[in-house]
């Protein structure tokens, strides 16, 4: 794991538009944390799936329906470290307070990024993931983003 110099380690708190852009366009696939199932109606599962048909990969990682076993036609994954292969971006659909229970797992992993949807903001894991050398965006929508720059 690389860890970053104080100076460096907030360059990768993410909350400009170009930083925004860069973020989406390196990211091919995207691990769902939190993600709900379509019978929810709920941005845990329109916004991964909107994601998807925008071209990402979308691997889901659910912390609810231990009996499901596929989710937006793809494998479950029951924590970001059993996905198999490299992740670029784990986006979390989990409350602020549940966030910290999942940053180990997340470190495990490595992804480029951390995307902490509208409305959740954790600093304390946010700045751990940040100091790891991942980019995270704190309390904004994937789906807006992806529209904002065309997908």
């Amino acid at each position: 794991m690389t860890t970053s110099s104080n100076a460096e380690w907030r360059a990768h708190l993410v909350d400009d538009d170009a930083g925004i852009r860069r973020v989406l366009e390196e990211t091919r696939t995207i691990a769902v944390l939190g993600i709900k199932t379509p019978e929810s109606g709920q941005p845990a599962y329109y916004v991964p799936q909107y994601a998807k048909r925008a071209g990402y990969e979308v691997i889901p990682v659910p912390v609810y329906y231990p009996e499901v076993t596929e989710i937006l036609d793809a494998p479950v994954y029951r924590t970001v470290a059993a996905v198999p292969g490299p992740v670029d971006m784990v986006n979390v659909f989990r409350r602020p307070k549940d966030i910290d229970a999942h940053v180990d797992d997340i470190l495990s992993k490595q992804p480029r990024s951390v995307w902490f949807q509208q409305g959740i903001r954790n600093d304390a894991a946010a700045e751990r993931l940040a100091r790891a050398g991942i980019d995270v965006v704190q309390d904004r929508c994937l789906l807006v983003e992806l529209r904002n720059i065309g997908k």
